[in-house]
């Protein structure tokens, strides 16, 4: 097991929950680890437990259906990508209710969360991946897809075009148990297995 704690947790304290996971062992898929209440007492009150799976993002992925159409989907916008100085102009004006305008200013301009992949259609977000974190190190995918055009695969797609725009570094991809259209990206993508993720959060 790994840990990372928060920059705002005082310095002795941070010292002691990582020595305690240290030398924690792991539980099985999808049951919290003993010291993770260990961990939460020492944190006191007010936090909640979440997890959810992580998994390694890594084509070449399987073709959906029997012409291969995960790749290449017949959107009639096609999949949108920040590599191409075109797009933003394109999505600047059409940012969901979900994002603030100043984060999506930024993410669309190629500031934080870039790059991102989204597919367009009837004149709306309907999907989108963008780089949740990234470093030297690797990258994460954060998905999201309008209520209206979810259940459809538009989430696996515009994963696998930004899984293209980051050659050469570790890619992941974590969701929430509970969330289950996010699990069936990952199934959908043939997605490698890596562990759990819980988290305490205020």
């Amino acid at each position: 097991m790994a840990a990372a704690v928060s920059g705002r947790v005082p310095d002795p304290l941070a010292a002691r929950l990582l020595d305690l996971v240290s030398r924690s062992t792991p539980s099985p898929p999808g049951r919290p680890p003993d010291v993770l209440a260990r961990c939460r007492a020492l944190l006191g009150g007010g936090l909640t437990v979440s997890g959810g799976p992580a998994y390694l993002v890594r084509p070449p992925f399987p073709p959906d259906g029997p012409e291969g159409r995960l790749v290449r989907p017949a959107f009639p916008s096609g999949i949108l990508t920040s590599d191409d100085p075109r797009s933003a102009d394109l999505v600047l004006p059409l940012r969901p209710d979900t994002w603030e305008p100043e984060e999506w200013a930024e993410l669309v301009g190629g500031g934080a969360g870039s790059p991102w992949a989204m597919i367009v259609e009837d004149g709306q977000v309907a999907s989108i991946c963008h780089s949740a974190r990234l470093t030297a190190g690797g990258a994460e995918a954060g998905t999201w897809t309008a209520p209206a055009f979810r259940g459809r695969g538009y989430a696996a797609a515009a994963t696998v075009a930004w899984a293209a725009l980051l050659p050469g570094i570790p890619l992941f991809y974590s969701t929430d148990a509970a969330n289950r259209s996010s699990r069936r990206v990952a199934e959908r993508l043939g997605l490698r297995a890596l562990g759990w993720l819980w988290k305490l959060t205020s």
